[in-house]
């Protein structure tokens, strides 16, 4: 039950953050009865119970006249009285001092445009400020602090609000069918003035006879070199040698002579004698 609790909260929290402009550090308005409890319970100290259960800093605020109610109520209320003023004090908007009902009433308004979280005690506070928009509550049970989850007047508030956002306001409407209007006087004589300029030129180019625009021819791909596909002739060795004037060629034939044996022994014969 306490993880379904947590993410109830975490929901409940980036509703108040993305539908009704809520931002960190949040502010948190203590009635006089919150306090007593928390004081009461020793649920302290409230500023760290509360950041745990919205997940981010805040800031507690009070009212002179939630002080002054706490005095009025006695000396069981003194440790309470003691940590009410301890907080920051707002401006509740009226110089009297009131009852803390009306004084929260005063403080908060119709919208709640200080974006205050309105934690209290008294059940039938809580059910006026269902009916508040972007007024979020928190109460406190027996020993723990809780969010209540947005009531459904107030997530209808926010759906109707988106709806008026995505559409178009009658002085909006107004302004965007000037700009509509001038914008097409504006075209139509951009149009007759461009006509009158393409006329003249015209004329000009008729007598001179010269043709509109230069006509450039477009370079496309050429086909290769037919010279350059053919295949590469074998070259033939027709260079010769000079011949004679006998017919022969000018080189020199090596000639070998060929000794018979009967002559070599004759000459060394002839040797020894």
């Amino acid at each position: 039950m306490r993880i379904k609790k947590r993410k109830r909260q975490n929901r409940a929290v980036k509703f108040y953050t993305a539908c009704c402009g809520f931002r960190k550090p949040f502010r948190v308005f203590c009635c006089g009865t919150f306090v007593h409890h928390l004081v009461d319970r020793r649920i302290t100290p409230a500023d760290h119970v509360l950041s745990q259960l919205l997940g981010s800093p805040v800031k507690l605020f009070t009212t002179r006249c939630i002080i002054a109610e706490l005095k009025r109520l006695g000396p069981s209320y003194t440790e309470a009285l003691d940590a009410a003023r301890s907080l920051v004090i707002a401006r509740c908007g009226h110089e009297e001092i009131k009852g803390g009902d009306a004084c929260i009433r005063d403080l908060i308004g119709k919208t709640n445009a200080e974006h205050f979280f309105l934690a209290t005690t008294d059940y039938g506070l809580r059910e006026k400020f269902r009916e508040v928009p972007n007024t979020p509550i928190i109460y406190a049970s027996e020993n723990a602090v809780m969010l209540e989850s947005p009531s459904a007047f107030q997530r209808s508030y926010v759906k109707n609000m988106e709806e008026k956002r995505s559409h178009l306001s009658s002085l909006e409407d107004k302004i965007l069918n000037r700009r509509k209007f001038n914008e097409e006087n504006s075209d139509t004589e951009k149009e007759g003035t461009e006509d009158q300029q393409t006329i003249k030129k015209k004329k000009v180019r008729k007598g001179l006879e010269v043709k509109d625009k230069v006509q450039f021819k477009r370079k496309r791909a050429k086909g290769p070199n037919p010279l350059s596909c053919l295949k590469k002739k074998k070259r033939e060795n027709t260079s010769t040698p000079p011949k004679d004037g006998n017919g022969n060629s000018g080189k020199k034939r090596n000639r070998k002579r060929t000794r018979s044996k009967s002559n070599k022994s004759k000459q060394a014969s002839q040797a020894e004698n």
